[in-house]
């Protein structure tokens, strides 16, 4: 399928498929979108001083649906960073992009992290099915898998619901998938997504969660979070 590089509405940039018209973030802005997603809405839970409220364990097990360009993964470990927080993180991706696309992401000089250049290049020149240590503190696993084959039992805080939107991919916003993400999840996690549709909510709650809507990222009124209680 055929991709381009786009440049987003905060500078940053993102992957689109002009064939389905569906871009891997947000138009109004990449970095923008995933730090109140995934950050501000996600992973701020879990850190200090607020994280015993969620989790006694300062390592914090982290599982991405959508690796893509390791945007969400770059952001969490500069975040990681400021608290000393040890990450276990573990991305999923079906149809991986190509390490030389990834590289042309500006995500580095966009989040003035050019000391941690070589972490973000790490993320994408790693093996994939293993778990490689990236610093003391943040461990990664990238794993070629489609959604519907996860099968992890009680094994994450925190999930990062970063799948393809519902207009091109509805099958991955089904019962069956936020079933595989209430079994992988730990008592007390949370799963965040940018994504607020009255299907998809009431996937997720057939599913055990308990959901709630929170306010958008720019151009998006609503998302949602869930917790496994």
């Amino acid at each position: 399928m055929k991709r381009e590089i786009l440049t987003t509405q905060d500078g940053s940039t993102t992957i689109h498929l002009p064939d389905w018209d569906e871009s891997y973030h947000s138009k109004h802005g990449a970095i923008q979108e995933a730090y109140h997603v995934f950050i501000k809405s996600g992973f701020s839970l879990f850190a200090e001083p607020d994280r015993k409220s969620l989790n006694e364990e300062k390592s914090i097990s982290i599982l991405e649906i959508g690796f893509g360009t390791g945007l969400n993964a770059f952001i969490t470990y500069l975040e990681a960073q400021k608290n000393n927080q040890d990450i276990n993180y573990v991305g999923v991706e079906a149809y991986p992009i190509a390490v030389d696309e990834a590289l042309q992401m500006n995500y580095v000089s966009q989040l003035d992290a050019t000391d941690e250049s070589l972490i973000f290049n790490k993320m994408h020149e790693t093996v994939w099915e293993e778990k490689q240590t990236l610093s003391s503190t943040f461990s990664l696993t990238k794993r070629k898998q489609f959604f519907q084959d996860i099968d992890d039992v009680n094994a994450f805080d925190l999930i990062y619901f970063d799948a393809f939107g519902f207009r091109v991919q509805p099958e991955l916003w089904s019962l069956e998938v936020f079933q595989k993400m209430f079994q992988a999840m730990k008592s007390g996690g949370v799963l965040v997504t940018y994504a607020c549709r009255s299907s998809i909510k009431k996937a997720m709650l057939e599913s055990g969660f308990t959901v709630e809507k929170l306010p958008g990222a720019p151009g998006k009124r609503e998302m949602l979070r869930a917790i496994k209680n």
